[in-house]
């Protein structure tokens, strides 16, 4: 399949991306990723190896459209808990005997 990455025409094959990424350890996914075999590679790190470009130059988007269109599974990683908000002493024990009435 012919893909532009960073404005770079690459013939990419789904049995060519696996015989790059053999060998290649998995780094920590922090975003999107690509499972590849049974490993989940970070995005940012598949279109390295596949286009041996610098990770800047490219954008995360650009691999997943065609590492979908190859047939691998892309996903994000689940968003994260939003923080629970903190009240300190005072607030806390304004909030427990309820805010004060408008008048």
């Amino acid at each position: 399949m012919r893909c532009v990455i960073a404005r770079f025409p690459f013939d990419l094959t789904k049995s060519g991306v696996l015989e790059s990424m053999k060998g290649i350890k998995p780094e920590q996914a922090s975003g999107e990723f690509v499972i590849i075999g049974r490993r989940t590679y970070p995005v940012k790190q598949v279109g390295q190896v596949v286009t041996r470009q610098d990770r800047r130059d490219f954008s995360a988007g650009e691999v997943l459209r065609a590492m979908t269109q190859l047939g691998f599974t892309c996903r994000g990683l689940p968003p994260a808990a939003a923080p629970t908000r903190v009240l300190n002493p005072l607030h806390e024990a304004s909030a427990m005997l309820g805010a004060p009435a408008a008048a």
